[in-house]
């Protein structure tokens, strides 16, 4: 039997127009509930950036937590795929948040993964990597004209700058956060996703060797790969 409906409700049942926008509601508030699922993308300070298809997250449960939650996502069908995670993973000692050179704190905020370094050979990474020797340093010196850079000296720039092969094995290989990119003195240096010592950090993300050689070999520049950094 083929029904016939007017253009108003008929015997309490509403038009098929009606009936496709309210399936259309309830698919849109589906999806949202899954876009809040915990440790999803989306349910950290909203979707990654036009173009970004790897993004790594640092869940802290308080701003003055010292250790946090990593997962690595990829978009694979324009869903999030995580890839790697959940693991614990050390931050400042002063937290997550805003953070300045005077201060131990891992600067929050969305960052890309810009580069690579370490002591040992290059675990085959696709992005950027050099490996370190002891005329490498991490320009800390807020009144230095290369503040926040990579650069080859025979003698410190002066300040806090790290000798990063003589920094020892936390520096066997380290990512690095695009954070202050600028070079906005005194905003702050020097801040890494690199092998931890099971401790708190002056700012940086610490984990296991392992864990970090896997994410050098997941990254790809042509990714955009990009690290979220918030407190729940």
């Amino acid at each position: 039997m083929r029904f016939r409906f007017s253009s108003s409700s008929v015997a309490g049942f509403p038009r098929p127009r009606s009936v496709r926008l309210l399936g259309l509601v309830a698919l849109a508030a589906l999806l949202a509930q899954v876009a809040l699922v915990p440790g999803a993308p989306s349910a950290q300070a909203g979707p990654a950036p036009a173009g970004v298809t790897q993004l790594v997250t640092v869940t802290a449960a308080t701003p003055t937590s010292q250790v946090a939650t990593l997962r690595a996502f990829e978009l694979r069908g324009g869903a999030w795929v995580r890839v790697l995670g959940p693991m614990q993973v050390n931050v400042g000692s002063m937290g997550v948040g805003r953070t300045s050179e005077s201060q131990s704190r891992t600067p929050g905020g969305d960052f890309r993964l810009t580069g690579s370094f370490g002591r040992k050979p290059n675990p085959g990474t696709a992005l950027p990597w050099f490996t370190t020797d002891a005329l490498d340093w991490w320009d800390s010196n807020p009144a230095s004209p290369t503040y926040n850079t990579h650069v080859r000296r025979s003698t410190s720039p002066g300040g806090n700058s790290e000798n990063l092969y003589r920094a020892g094995a936390v520096y066997d290989y380290a990512i690095v956060i695009g954070y202050n990119t600028q070079g906005v003195p005194g905003a702050g240096s020097a801040f890494f996703l690199h092998v931890g010592n099971g401790r708190p950090t002056a700012g940086c993300v610490a984990t296991d060797a392992g864990t970090v050689v896997k994410l050098l070999r997941w990254l790809r520049p042509a990714a955009k790969p990009l690290i979220r950094i918030r407190p729940e």
